[in-house]
């Protein structure tokens, strides 16, 4: 399931950042993960065997700092957006046409995790998933998991699952996606971790979190939590040179 021309209803389905130097960002990323880059004026799409793994935009909005948003797939901007504010979220941008023929727009949840609710058009999200130098995963950082729940599973359907002592499962019944050798089920849709700071972050896995780090650091980036094991693999958490937060994994199967 690496390769994905397509997602479903309530899927996470795409990530971008914004970015005040594009060209910087441009020469990070690809010296990190070692993506090629379809360069345009305002978006920039990264590849992997030319599929399209992430996107990269400028310039960024008045008062907003560098970082990644992730998007979920709707079939109806316009009513998920009605439904985000429905269950306690607000819209920070309302629904607008985008790049190729889609629509989308900007909301938060009622703790203030920013994300994008994206209606597609003839671009289908990420091609290329769950392999070294693509994206794997979204996992929300919120203060309150319980109303996080609540509204992820009134918007989208998600249902949580307990995943150890320090996380939560989100998962989208019916939902096939993931690998079949990873460690947690193949309908879960992002992770679930209580934090401070209300805050969707995403990970990336590569094939060395070590050397991942030492390439980050050598071109500007710093190493916010050093390469360590966890439950599932190895992690560490990178900042790019604006300040952009990724997670890159080594995840490894069960047993």
């Amino acid at each position: 399931m690496s390769e994905r021309n397509g997602y479903e209803h309530g899927v996470p389905c795409w990530i971008d950042t914004w970015q005040d130097d594009l060209d910087a960002a441009v020469a990070y990323y690809t010296g990190v993960f070692g993506w090629e880059a379809d360069v345009g004026e305002e978006y920039t799409r990264f590849r992997l065997r030319g599929r399209d793994v992430v996107g990269a935009g400028t310039p960024l909005p008045p008062g907003a700092a560098p970082a990644w948003t992730t998007y979920v797939w709707v079939d109806d901007a316009d009513a998920a957006a009605e439904k985000v504010t429905a269950a306690g979220g607000s819209v920070v941008r309302e629904p607008f046409d985008s790049l190729d023929g889609g629509r989308m727009a900007i909301v938060a949840d009622p703790q203030g995790a920013v994300f994008a609710v994206w209606q597609p058009g003839e671009h289908r999200g990420a091609q290329v998933v769950n392999e070294p130098g693509a994206w794997s995963m979204s996992a929300l950082i919120t203060p309150e998991p319980d109303a996080a729940i609540a509204f992820y599973g009134a918007v989208f359907g998600w249902e949580p699952e307990a995943f150890g002592d320090v996380a939560t499962m989100l998962r989208r019944p019916g939902f096939v996606g993931g690998e079949p050798q990873q460690p947690v089920p193949r309908d879960t849709v992002a992770v679930m971790v209580r934090g401070e700071a209300a805050a969707w972050n995403v990970d990336f896995w590569v094939d060395d979190v070590d050397a991942a780090a030492e390439r980050a650091a050598s071109l500007g980036g710093r190493v916010l939590v050093p390469p360590h094991d966890g439950p599932v693999g190895r992690n560490a958490v990178l900042a790019d040179p604006a300040g952009a937060v990724v997670g890159v994994s080594r995840v490894l199967p069960p047993g």
